[in-house]
């Protein structure tokens, strides 16, 4: 099961929704909703109905003669202290309300990241799991979860309070409630809105995202020196300006049926309550002689009080059913199975490695990247996948480590097809240093460690970044190894060049536990000297061990004891470095070329 299509508002079960958003934000933190419940239903029945209502009614009561003073003492003394007890409740379950909710956006923040992690790498690749994504972190980012919280709070204890004020009401007349019963119109009306503009957030979450891209871009450091020597900045700016022009026309194009559904409500909910009432209870009052001063004040305050409470169950309703939507990304997007299931069985140590007529093909891609690939690698040696750019050499390891399946083929490790193997498993056989290396905003020990780091785990760290020939550099700051990369969150941290970022990626294979190490251009940031000390240092390391470089630079093929040259897609040489020399192919081509472009960085008097 892949990513399914952004759905549109109309095909998105609410009620589900509404059941699931229950179930996980009980499950996250279990008094959240009840504390969220307790404080509202107090709020609305000790404003639209102690309050508003019953108090009134006792109070004009007394004054036309139905009481004493000394009952009005008592009545005064029971709404004070009606009072206290609801500042009481509401100040507590403040408290508990926002205790459960760091505890919830803690939970869902972490269910999001791990799931974030496991999914499939093609999903990076993929628009709609950005949009999906996007739109399943704004339960958190958006507060939706809290919007969810209040509005079935309020719908709850706006229900009570209805209840409540119904019996007052029917008490002094019941032909008034017929004026309140084109409050209910606005309903299904608050539905269709919450739609509306659901669909419209929809519209422009692609255009959210270039907007989220420009500010992430201009802010960076790693974009700053591009965008003050280039004009790259303006092409940027103006794709950011169509972002924002887009959405304009997206809001305008649901900006009238929004306006009417406004004013539609508005007529149902506030005019014709009134109005109506108003001018029956007026009639009563002043032409009939059939209702007394304390019933007048008493209906319209009720009338008013049922249709704030109504009013408030539409639009948390309204509310409920918009954030219920959002909750289906969220669902959809927890209820993802990868494309590349892990298998069961534990793998053993490395012997072989085979690539049997392998065929593979990017999703929505017109050809395939490789074809019909075959070679075998065998424990203890060392092997290079060697060819020009886009050659399909970083494909061949994205399919080694199950980021994707093959098309067409087999991959076999030991002999077993690699599907049948635990995948996570199946990886930390294979120590890996990427192309597009990343160093993150950790201490250099934990960068190279991956982990938080003992006093033992700091001298094993030490060794590895000796042997890439990092230690120099990470020696040299404020802090040694104990020093966080980048400033972005220590105002002592270190930046460190290319070079040096790369060598301390590469420590971090030094510092793992591996059966087959895999060197994905590992020496494209260094300079031959410092190329040259990291592979001496790569042998030593990685002696009785597989070892697969990765490379358009031919350096590493020279140590290899078998080379395969890959070209659009496919193997068209393999053999040892003197073989494919002698047969003189594409090998020796590609060697004679690199070779004389190093001669000429030789200086002539060296």
């Amino acid at each position: 099961m892949g990513w399914v299509p952004v759905h549109k508002a109309d095909n998105v079960p609410v009620w589900k929704n509404i059941v699931y958003a229950f179930k996980i934000l009980f499950k996250c933190s279990k008094t959240y909703m009840i504390w969220h419940i307790i404080d509202l239903c107090v709020y609305i029945l000790f404003i639209n109905f102690f309050q508003s209502v019953l108090f009134l009614r006792v109070l004009l009561g007394i004054l036309e003669g139905n009481g004493d003073f000394k009952y009005y003492v008592k009545t005064l003394v029971l709404f004070l202290a009606s009072g206290l007890i609801y500042e009481f409740i509401s100040t507590f379950s403040d408290y508990k309300c926002l205790v459960g909710e760091k505890k919830i956006f803690k939970a869902l923040n972490n269910r999001i990241f791990e799931k974030a992690a496991k999914v499939d790498i093609s999903c990076y690749e993929d628009p709609v799991f950005y949009d999906k994504y996007q739109r399943a972190t704004e339960i958190l980012t958006g507060g939706y979860f809290s919007a969810y919280s209040y509005a079935v709070a309020n719908i709850i204890g706006s229900i009570i309070a209805f209840i409540s004020v119904i019996g007052i009401v029917a008490s002094v007349d019941a032909v008034f409630l017929l004026f309140l019963l084109p409050i209910f119109i606005i309903l299904p009306l608050e539905i269709l809105k919450s739609r509306a503009v659901y669909n419209r957030d929809c519209a422009m979450t692609p255009n959210n995202r270039i907007k989220a891209y420009t500010q992430r871009t201009v802010f960076l450091k790693d974009f700053s020196k591009d965008i003050r020597t280039s004009n790259i900045f303006h092409v940027i700016i103006s794709r950011f300006n169509r972002a924002i022009q887009s959405n304009i026309e997206i809001i305008r194009k649901y900006g009238l049926r929004l306006f009417l559904m406004g004013m539609t409500r508005s007529f149902f909910s506030e005019f014709v309550p009134i109005a109506g009432t108003y001018a029956f209870a007026g009639y009563r009052f002043l032409y009939t002689d059939t209702l007394s001063v304390s019933g007048f004040s008493v209906m319209l305050s009720s009338i008013n009080s049922i249709r704030n409470v109504t009013a408030t169950v539409a639009n948390n309703f309204g509310e409920l059913s918009a954030v219920s939507l959002y909750f289906q990304n969220l669902r959809e997007f927890f209820e993802y199975e990868s494309v590349v299931v892990s298998g069961e069985k534990e793998p053993a140590e490395f012997e072989s490695l085979e690539f049997k007529h392998v065929y593979f093909r990017y999703p929505s891609a017109k050809k395939d990247s490789l074809q019909d690939i075959n070679l075998k690698i065998n424990k203890g040696e060392t092997a290079a996948v060697v060819g020009i750019n886009g050659a399909g050499k970083t494909t061949f390891v994205k399919l080694l480590l199950r980021f994707y399946d093959v098309t067409d083929g087999e991959i076999l490790y030991n002999g077993t097809n690699i599907k049948e193997y635990n995948t996570e498993k199946l990886r930390l056989k294979f120590a890996t240093v990427f192309q597009d290396y990343k160093t993150f905003a950790l201490s250099v020990n934990e960068n190279v460690m991956c982990k938080n780091c003992t006093e033992d785990d700091k001298r094993k760290a030490e060794t590895a970044l000796k042997q890439s020939g990092a230690y120099e550099k990470i020696a040299s700051l404020e802090n040694g190894a104990d020093t966080v990369l980048t400033k972005e969150f220590d105002e002592n941290g270190a930046g460190l060049s290319g070079g040096e970022a790369q060598k301390t990626a590469v420590a971090r294979m030094f510092a793992s536990h591996f059966d087959v190490a895999i060197l994905d251009e590992p020496s494209s940031a260094l300079d031959p000297i410092a190329e040259y000390k990291m592979y001496e240092n790569l042998i030593l390391a990685t002696k009785d061990k597989t070892v697969i470089y990765i490379s358009h630079r031919l350096s590493s093929a020279v140590l290899s004891d078998r080379i395969f040259v890959l070209e659009n897609g496919t193997v068209i040489e393999s053999g040892s470095h003197f073989d494919l020399m002698q047969s003189g192919g594409k090998y020796a081509e590609m060697f004679a070329l690199q070779a004389s472009s190093y001669k000429k960085e030789v200086p002539a008097d060296a």
